[in-house]
């Protein structure tokens, strides 16, 4: 049975969103600008591939503090509905001229955030053109035509957008190329604030008319180099014109009925399935979702995959990992007979990644049921800080996550991907592509993804409201929590021995669209934490 299964009476006269719901085609972004670019594009008879590119685009300039084209892109496609979905890794690689010891003994105690060493060559534009080329149906300057349009004519600062930029305001202070895009008076711009982009709206120009080559082996490629080893940096015009990206076959696994299709490593999808393999192995809980014991299971299902990530999630081209062996129902079993209802397991599984927050993740259906769920990075807030002035492209900090260790499967190495957090999500039953979905925010992104499905399918929540609930995830040993976890559950976990650390700013996002293939109806769900919205038509 394909149909939306849950739907809750909701209480109309409290705070709330319902669903979105329409027949011909839908789309779920962080902004409503995006969200409605992507349907313009399927009003102009694009398809859900060329929609997702257009949205995505868009939100390089709507939220250029999370996405953008020098960041890196992933992307899961099921077309025409049905189950096979494509895979396809638009992640870039570290460039050949790296030495890790050299690194290393210039940041002994890691790669610095705003490090010319964290750049790798970004992806996301070879990812735009080469899905555009091979799934859509309008030329690419159509695709790109909204976009352009907006970095010339502006956009104006949404509310959430205006929250992440005053909490970032120190670093964007810091770079005289971001400052003077972003802030005005020694403060960061404010919601209704207009913000223009003539640099990035020429580089989208010769993208929409020339393709890869016109951002890879021409003068926007030149320019990024020469601003990149005026800071320090050892990338060479080579390893733009080099750079590809894959095609590669998901990793799946069940998940209460349902095939869940995550992209495979370098990227932490792996994860969110052996989570999910967790929690098919441990006991739901009575009192619902938010009820003490699936708050304190997830967050130890959590602290185990993040403990497996950190010690082996790397590039498989340069470290060979045998991810299928840790979904064997087997192996979940006896490791989730290691999680305690009394008290939470040793220390050793504390994960010691940095948090990671700043994405951007589209969800698209259109008439033919081509379903696209596509997720585009800068890493954290701004990437680099490091920004072209010619070109107006901010370069992402992805290589933030490379290991100097070297003996660490992800060791920072010449032409090797780094760990990557952003996962797009896309779940298939009976041999229809059921609902594409994404949880942004980075380090939390497979947490979101388990706690989405299991509220749904564990707990009968309905999408709107499976978004909505609070959230929390485990990070450098501590647990962080959303302002909605009461104090009775705060309590009891710090009494089982969990360290609470309230959240500065919301976990995250999620977009998610669901199709009822017997009626054709799409009902799609959005974030709050979020300026964004699901709409259709």
């Amino acid at each position: 049975m394909n149909a939306y299964p849950f739907s809750a009476d909701r209480d109309f006269m409290r705070p709330g969103r319902s669903h979105a719901r329409a027949m011909r085609g839908m789309a779920a972004t962080s902004n409503p600008i995006a969200t409605e670019t992507a349907l313009s594009i399927l009003r102009q008879g694009g398809n859900a591939i060329d929609a997702a590119i257009g949205a995505c685009a868009t939100l390089s300039l709507l939220e250029p503090h999370q996405t953008g084209v020098g960041g890196d892109c992933f992307a899961l496609i099921a077309l025409r509905g049905t189950d096979q979905v494509v895979g396809y890794n638009g992640s870039g690689r570290a460039p050949a001229g790296i030495d890790r010891a050299e690194v290393e003994r210039h940041s002994p105690g890691g790669i610095g955030r705003t490090s010319v060493a964290a750049v790798t060559v970004p992806g996301a534009v070879e990812a735009w053109v080469r899905l555009s080329a091979d799934h859509g149906r309008l030329p690419l300057r159509d695709v790109l035509g909204p976009a352009i349009s907006y970095a010339e004519n502006g956009v104006p600062v949404h509310d959430r957008v205006a929250f992440d930029w005053k909490v970032a305001a120190g670093k964007i202070a810091a770079s005289p190329e971001l400052a003077s895009r972003f802030m005005s008076g020694g403060e960061t711009l404010s919601a209704g604030n207009v913000v223009r982009f003539p640099e990035l709206a020429r580089t989208l120009r010769i993208i929409a008319l020339e393709g890869r080559n016109g951002f890879y082996d021409g003068n926007i490629a030149k320019s990024i180099v020469d601003t990149l080893r005026r800071h320090g940096g050892v990338h060479k015009l080579e390893d733009f014109q080099t750079h590809r990206g894959d095609y590669v076959q998901p990793i799946t696994a069940d998940f209460r009925g349902y095939r869940v299709h995550q992209c495979p490593p370098n990227g932490q999808g792996i994860i969110a399935l052996i989570i999910m393999g967790l929690l098919n192995h441990l006991e739901r809980d009575p009192e619902g979702p938010l009820g003490h014991w699936r708050l304190h299971s997830l967050i130890e299902a959590a602290r185990v995959a993040f403990s497996i990530r950190d010690q082996s999630l790397a590039d498989p081209a340069h470290a060979a990992v045998d991810w299928n062996a840790m979904l064997v129902p087997d192996f979940l079993r006896d490791v989730a007979k290691r999680i305690r209802r009394s008290a939470r397991l040793d220390a050793p599984l504390d994960q010691t990644g940095l948090e990671h927050r700043d994405t951007t993740y589209v969800a698209v259906v259109d008439q033919e049921r081509n379903a696209v769920s596509l997720i585009n990075s800068l890493f954290e807030s701004f990437g680099s800080t490091i920004c072209d002035p010619e070109t107006g492209v901010v370069l992402h900090n992805r290589g933030l996550s490379f290991s100097l260790r070297q003996d660490h499967p992800n060791a920072l190495a010449p032409g090797k991907r780094p760990m990557h957090t952003i996962i797009p999500g896309m779940l298939t039953r009976n041999g229809k592509a059921i609902m594409p979905f994404g949880v942004m925010g980075g380090h939390f992104q497979p947490v979101g993804h388990a706690a989405l499905l299991s509220h749904m399918f564990d707990y009968g929540l309905d999408l709107q409201t499976a978004i909505d609930l609070p959230r929390l995830f485990p990070s450098e040993g501590k647990v962080w929590v959303e302002s909605g976890i009461d104090a009775a559950a705060r309590k009891h976990l710090e009494g089982l021995g969990h360290e609470l650390v309230d959240r500065i700013e919301p976990a995250g996002g999620a977009q998610a669209i669901w199709i009822d293939h017997e009626s054709g109806v799409l009902t799609g769900g959005s974030d709050p934490r979020k300026d964004g919205a699901a709409m259709g038509y």
